[in-house]
């Protein structure tokens, strides 16, 4: 069995966690595998959406005992490898040039929380838990941190950081960290209703408007945003698909990425 597998549906492509009996924690392996199927995804033209999912009980439990009983032994700079491998396989999660959502079936804990947070957007089943646990284990989730503060905001992130509680689906569809909530039964038909409102978009618009949000998000609005934003418009606008939707919604007609 692999720690994780694909499959691909239209126009979206499924990557779902595939070790239940470890509640789908990650190791190295994961970590790899990961890494790659979002780098591959990401390049694939006929990939509009990706879905990253689980199967089991948990989404994902955070790191793997076996894995961590192996890092106990490690030297500070077999640490920095370790850490910096796990940090890459986020940072190509987030920077994907697709549109990514995370289908919680189950509880997230502590790395998990990063992978969720390093997605666009995140659907929930109702009874999910949610657990930033490190500071239990006398750590701290630095490496997740840039996306979880980013997802859930940093006043609820001093809370969840720093006492290690456990809150439910609701409270993180309260702090924003999940942006629906809904019961199992109707969980693959909440994706789906977001999966095809992106493979609806045209592709080169939601490539460039992920670029925008990541350039925008939390920045001084400024005469160099303010400029940068003038430049972005003006040139989707003047790109092949920005006349084709214009012209097709003038012509009151199909734009071509959906014929």
């Amino acid at each position: 069995m692999t720690s994780i597998s694909i499959s691909t549906a239209g126009h979206c492509a499924t990557v779902t966690l595939n070790r239940p009996e470890v509640r789908n924690a990650f190791n190295d392996e994961v970590i790899a595998e990961l890494t790659l199927a979002f780098t591959r995804l990401g390049q694939a033209p006929q990939v509009r959406a990706i879905v990253l999912a689980a199967e089991g009980t948990a989404f994902c439990a955070g790191a793997d005992l076996n894995w961590m009983r192996r890092m106990a032994d490690y030297s500070r700079a077999e640490n920095l490898l370790d850490a910096a491998q796990l940090a890459e396989m986020l940072r190509v999660i987030h920077t994907c040039p697709k549109p990514t959502v995370a289908r919680i079936q189950g509880d997230v804990v502590a790395g998990g929380m990063g992978l969720v947070a390093a997605c666009d957007m995140a659907v929930s089943v109702d009874s999910a838990n949610y657990c930033l646990s490190e500071v239990k284990l006398g750590l701290y989730p630095a490496t997740i941190s840039p996306y979880v503060i980013r997802a859930m905001g940093a006043r609820a992130a001093h809370r969840y950081f720093l006492t290690a509680e456990r809150f439910d689906a609701a409270e993180a569809l309260r702090i924003g960290f999940v942006h629906a909530v809904v019961s199992p039964d109707q969980l693959d038909d909440k994706v789906a209703e977001l999966t095809q409102a992106l493979v609806s978009a045209s592709p080169n618009a939601v490539k460039e408007c992920k670029t925008l949000l990541q350039d925008v998000a939390g920045k001084d609005i400024d005469a160099a945003l303010i400029a940068h934003t003038v430049e972005g418009i003006a040139g989707i606008r003047a790109s092949a698909d920005g006349k084709e939707g214009v012209q097709s919604f003038l012509q009151k007609r199909r734009p071509n990425w959906l014929v």
